[in-house]
């Protein structure tokens, strides 16, 4: 039984007395068996007559937003949830793609046969919340309380594609294994290029839902390996042929470093979706530029600069994913300065350093990246070191109020304007100057500021 605060239940009651009959299917039901919390909820209504009789029975409840009419669907934000209705369907592979699909309503389909095109078992559960009953045709419940990924219907899951990295994104997400089938098929899609029939952005939404929805990414990432995904996310196929010195990196290759550091970044998600999918694709990314500059030195393995070679490698890596230039700005100096913060550390860096620093990175974001590049590795001690570097770091930046934004600029151009000086593109050159000039600490006051001004306009 699933409790369904009063709300839903009168929504489900008006709809049962108009002789519609509510079955709530996918991850809602499915999330109640994990202990996962979902709003997003789906109903499939049995019995519809008609769409428009349909759209009449939910306008007591709210707005109805019927953008999706032509497809069978309903959208109704009501009582803190978004609530997708629908009649039951079947679907039919007619055209490449995730879309290719002809779809077919039939209000009175039993549920067994309406839930068969649905992608793995534990998706094809239902519950009746006026029997108190849940729908089971494919053993999803079995599956999930055995932690096993397994698809409903092997000749119909090939139909779309976009169902491979659906099924990394859940294992990752749920802690399960595929099943011998659900692998071997989806090793075959690969092989086959049906990943190549996919949008970027519907790839970069399930990448997404890997990267910010698991407790262990790695799960997926290893997934994505032993599919043959890779090849698709290139040169992260070539982490794990990248060898590193075995003293500071005891895991081993930095394929195993990258999915440890991974790993270590989804504990310190904030749940603010945008910054953590900056963070996270940072954590993925961060020695992207290893494979190109490792090189052994006095029998040690090095790679020197291989973080500001990682940058367009990254660049171009994350512009194949998405067209997000803002999003793709941010990640990137994290990458350029994943190490400054040890760097700054042992080399007793000045405060000057630091103002700097802050006006090509927030170092807040960058002190996470370090500190999951600093733990995401095997220590030889029991007891994990204590990241010094970040604590350093963080007591100094946060001493200058640099933490989260640079420092703004102690003078502008109407200081230039107020001395007499006419508009001109002196001005800029003459702003940078103070700017760096503060920067370096010659002045740290609007009075020191306005004195220098004179000394140099």
């Amino acid at each position: 039984m699933i409790p369904l605060p009063p709300p839903l239940l009168k929504l489900i009651n008006h709809l049962s007395r108009l002789k519609i009959k509510p079955i709530l299917v996918g991850g809602f039901v499915r999330d109640s068996f994990t202990g996962h919390q979902t709003l997003d909820l789906d109903i499939e209504l049995y019995g519809v007559t008609s769409l428009d009789a349909l759209e009449t029975a939910l306008k007591p409840f709210g707005k109805v937003n019927s953008v999706g009419k032509s497809f069978g669907v309903f959208k109704l934000s009501y009582a803190g949830y978004s609530i997708d209705f629908s009649p039951p369907r079947c679907e039919s592979k007619h055209d490449l793609g995730h879309k290719g699909f002809e779809i077919t309503w039939f209000s009175e389909l039993d549920f067994a046969t309406a839930a068969h095109r649905r992608d793995f078992t534990i998706n094809a559960i239902g519950f009746d919340p006026i029997t108190n009953t849940f729908l089971d045709p494919y053993n999803g419940v079995h599956d999930l309380q055995q932690k096993i990924l397994r698809c409903v219907d092997p000749e119909t899951f090939v139909d779309d594609p976009l169902r491979v990295l659906r099924a990394v994104q859940f294992a990752a997400r749920f802690d399960l294994t595929c099943d011998e089938c659900l692998l071997a098929l989806c090793q075959k899609m690969v092989q086959q290029g049906a990943l190549d029939e996919l949008p970027k952005e519907r790839i970069f939404e399930e990448i997404k839902k890997l990267l910010l929805q698991s407790e262990k990414p790695s799960i997926g990432l290893k997934l994505l390996e032993q599919m043959g995904i890779l090849r698709f996310f290139s040169p992260l196929d070539q982490l794990s042929k990248t060898p590193q010195d075995p003293l500071s990196h005891p895991e081993g290759s930095v394929w195993n470093h990258t999915l440890m550091c991974v790993d270590t970044m989804a504990s310190l998600r904030s749940g603010e979706p945008k910054h953590d999918t900056i963070l996270m694709l940072a954590a993925l990314l961060h020695d992207i530029g290893k494979p190109f500059t490792t090189v052994m030195e006095n029998n040690l393995y090095n790679a020197p600069k291989h973080a500001e070679a990682g940058v367009e490698i990254a660049r171009n890596w994350l512009f194949r994913i998405t067209e997000d230039k803002a999003l793709i700005e941010s990640v990137l100096p994290l990458i350029h300065y994943h190490g400054w913060p040890r760097k700054f550390y042992r080399n007793h860096a000045k405060e000057s350093d630091i103002l700097r620093l802050s006006t090509h990175v927030i170092i807040s974001d960058l002190l996470l990246i370090a500190k999951a590049d600093f733990y995401g590795r095997i220590f030889i001690n029991e007891n994990h070191e204590e990241f010094e570097a970040g604590k350093w770091l963080f007591s100094r930046a946060d001493a200058l109020g640099v933490l989260h934004n640079p420092p703004d600029p102690l003078l502008m151009g109407r200081d230039l304007i107020a001395l007499g000086q006419e508009p001109s593109p002196r001005f800029k050159v003459l702003l940078d100057e103070a700017y760096s000039a503060q920067l370096d600490q010659v002045f740290s006051t609007r009075e020191e500021a306005l004195r220098w001004l004179l000394e140099h306009s």
